[in-house]
């Protein structure tokens, strides 16, 4: 598989490059670090607000222009906060990055943000928040994250409603100013390209730009503990988080497949005891996130109000009896689903770009799928058991929404 190719510039940018063969398109994936835990405490929501606002005009063109003139190249964008990023994302065809490209740097380094903007971007990010009434499950998972990860890691992406309303043009500006800036960002590509011309372009582009973003934010001990919505509701929402071994463990491999037995589709271990044999609840799965400090496994079932104290209960004991151990056929099938996700983010150039920005913050360089796919290979069996044996599920974070709140032990 092919290697990937870096350079870093001297206002410290970092520039990775992967080629995906027989691919016509190109991802482009830059990371900066105005990222949610980034906020000011009190202006939780200047970063989705910064976000939205970056796409109303930049490099001198309104907001129509810019987006005609990105339109007409075929490139297509994005921009987003997470926890210690905010990302602009972008697909184009291959032969086409030279005229585009600095486009699509614009709005990183040129928006306008002018106070124009700030109000219809406001209006939105007010409306997402209301739409939360609508979406009881995002509600839950917001509120669990909240409480389960320390403080700031745990800021939901849409910010605080009393923040939003009290935000001004001038902050939306400083923030982009003092965190948008190149050292500590990774810029990364994946698909059809010629690296050295593909350098030339982002130096020509971004070799200009400056700044510092100063340490990362100190974080706070998480909240944790039991926690209930009430909701006038026929269904109940279940979250549970627990902690797991950092992105950066010797064990993540063994974490990842420990979780792909729980859920790893229909066959996985919750949507059979859960949902398939006793009919408890619609909807259950665990998903393993990691950062580069930490990890976590969060579990969701979505179910009705008479069952939902069963499904807790259920739930819960699922998730503590897979220290007891995992038999070969679940091990396979773990092992299958893994490889298969690999595949397909093999034939996805955004799916490389992003995955080798990522490697890059957590372990200081880009990882090959070859990489990724020789740590699946290692996996056996006794070295899974052993794993679960002595890293069963600890102490939990629970959030329910709903009519009323569950016994939890």
């Amino acid at each position: 598989m092919p290697e990937v190719q870096s350079k870093t510039l001297p206002n410290g940018l970092t520039i990775l490059a992967e080629p995906v063969a027989g691919a016509r398109s190109l991802a482009v994936n830059l990371l900066t670090p105005a990222g949610l835990a980034a906020q000011p405490d009190h202006q939780e929501g200047v970063a989705p607000l910064l976000a939205e606002m970056v796409l109303r005009g930049a490099g001198g063109r309104s907001s129509r222009e810019h987006s005609d003139a990105m339109d007409r190249l075929g490139m297509h964008r994005s921009v987003s906060p997470s926890t210690r990023f905010m990302r602009f994302g972008g697909t184009l065809i291959g032969d086409r990055y030279a005229q585009a490209l600095p486009l699509f740097f614009d709005l990183l380094t040129a928006p306008t943000l002018d106070d124009d903007a700030l109000e219809p971007a406001r209006d939105l990010a007010l409306q997402a928040i209301a739409g939360l009434d609508d979406a009881p499950q995002q509600r839950a998972m917001i509120e669990l994250r909240a409480r389960h990860q320390p403080a700031p890691l745990g800021r939901s992406s849409l910010g605080v409603k009393e923040h939003l309303q009290a935000i001004t043009g001038a902050e939306v500006r400083a923030f982009w100013k003092t965190r948008c800036v190149p050292e500590g960002s990774i810029l990364s590509f994946a698909g059809a390209f010629d690296f050295e011309s593909l350098c030339r372009v982002v130096e020509d582009t971004l070799g200009a730009w400056s700044g510092h973003a100063g340490p990362e934010p100190a974080v706070t001990p998480s909240v944790g503990g039991t926690h209930h919505l009430h909701a006038d509701s026929a269904q109940v929402h279940i979250g549970l988080a627990y902690k797991a071994v950092a992105a950066t463990h010797a064990d993540r491999a063994l974490q990842s497949a420990a979780v792909a037995v729980l859920s790893g589709g229909m066959s996985g271990r919750l949507f059979t005891e859960v949902r398939e044999k006793r009919g408890l609840c619609y909807s259950v799965y665990a998903r393993y996130a990691a950062q580069k400090d930490r990890g976590d496994i969060t579990a969701y079932a979505g179910t009705t109000a008479p069952r939902a104290q069963e499904t807790l209960d259920v739930l819960t004991a699922e998730l503590r009896r897979l220290s007891q151990g995992i038999d070969e056929g679940e091990f396979r099938r773990a092992v299958v689903g893994m490889k298969s996700r690999l595949v397909m983010e093999g034939e996805s150039t955004g799916a490389r770009a992003s995955s080798i920005a990522s490697d890059q913050y957590l372990f200081g360089q880009p990882r090959t799928l070859a990489q990724d796919a020789a740590e699946v290979d290692a996996l056996t069996l006794d070295a899974l058991n052993d794993f679960v044996k002595r890293s069963p599920a600890g102490e939990m974070t629970l959030v329910t929404l709903g009519p009323e709140a569950l016994n939890f032990a």
